[in-house]
């Protein structure tokens, strides 16, 4: 990790508290930045963060505040944002439409409006999700050929909040990045309405695992860790290399089916698959996967862990947790 561009670095997180917003707070504080952290939870138990908050400002506030963000802004005076905070579940988007819409496309314009002509601001970087391209025959999915055309809340939320990303970048030269990646896993993921946290959980317990899907579902698995060295990388280089205005896909390359992920994680287990297929699920793309090769060319960033080195690591975090 480039520690000498992060040292003493003032940062703005918001989302700190969620799965992939606490394991990136924890690495700047860790690399030696001034971590100010936004979310509407704090001191979220399993937490990564557990032994880091006292490192960094925790503020408890909802991003759909504009004159809160603002203010934020203004008095942290971040160099670099990573805005994370959003509504991350797609069956509660489908729930409640209009929750979703507020989290991340009303919290996103306002990180943009309350950033827009601070020149103290480097860089930001919006996470985004590979959800916002929506249902695609041609895959896999590449930044600059393959249209933001979501269908369902949860990935219309997504397409709206890539879109105001480029519009202020645009018209405002505002420096702003978007990243995209496939399913996320890892340690400290307590959002279990998700496959692999829930996974991991029911084999721990020798539970039956619920397929929520009829299981024939193509998805990217990305390990936690490879993501945050993806935000890392984009929000040191965004300034010196130019990047605003661009979007990047973080993944590993390798897409499976929901049945083949399930069974390579009980093998790597050593138990006999133990699941049942639902399929019910509903407002979901059946296959989505992404191409990396542009971060690769322009970040030098690659997915270092394989599957297994992944699961092996997430199962141990779980299983440590469940098994007692």
């Amino acid at each position: 990790m480039p520690k000498s561009f992060w040292k003493n670095k003032k940062v703005l997180v918001t989302g700190y508290e969620g799965f992939l917003g606490s394991w990136l707070a924890k690495t700047l504080v860790e690399l030696g930045s001034r971590v100010v952290g936004i979310d509407i939870i704090k001191d979220r138990p399993h937490s990564v963060l557990e032994g880091y908050r006292k490192r960094l400002v925790s503020i408890k506030a909802d991003v759909s505040n504009l004159s809160l963000v603002r203010k934020t802004v203004i008095e942290h005076r971040p160099s670099v944002i990573f805005h994370l905070a959003a509504e991350a579940i797609v069956g509660r988007a489908n729930i409640d439409p209009v929750r979703a819409f507020k989290s991340n496309i009303e919290g996103t314009w306002n990180i943009l409006e309350a950033s827009r002509g601070m020149k103290f601001i480097d860089s930001i970087v919006v996470a985004s999700s590979d959800k916002a391209y929506g249902p695609h025959r041609d895959l896999p999915y590449y930044e600059d050929t393959t249209a933001l055309k979501g269908d369902h809340p949860y990935d219309v939320s997504k397409s709206c909040a890539d879109l105001l990303c480029n519009a202020y970048f645009v018209s405002f030269k505002l420096p702003v990045c978007v990243t995209r990646c496939g399913n996320i896993y890892g340690p400290g993921d307590n959002n279990f309405s998700r496959l692999m946290p829930d996974l991991f959980r029911s084999i721990a317990r020798n539970k039956t695992f619920m397929i929520r899907s009829d299981g024939a579902f193509t998805r990217d698995y990305i390990y936690v860790e490879d993501v945050i060295s993806g935000y890392i990388l984009l929000g040191e280089k965004m300034k010196s290399k130019n990047l605003a205005g661009q979007s990047f896909n973080l993944s590993n390359e390798k897409p499976l089916s929901v049945i083949s992920m399930v069974k390579t994680v009980y093998k790597l287990a050593g138990k006999k698959p133990n699941y049942k297929i639902l399929n019910s699920t509903c407002n979901e793309i059946k296959d989505q996967y992404l191409c990396s090769s542009k971060a690769k060319r322009i970040l030098s960033w690659k997915a270092r862990y394989e599957l297994s080195k992944g699961l092996n690591k997430a199962m141990g975090y779980y299983m440590n947790r469940f098994s007692r």
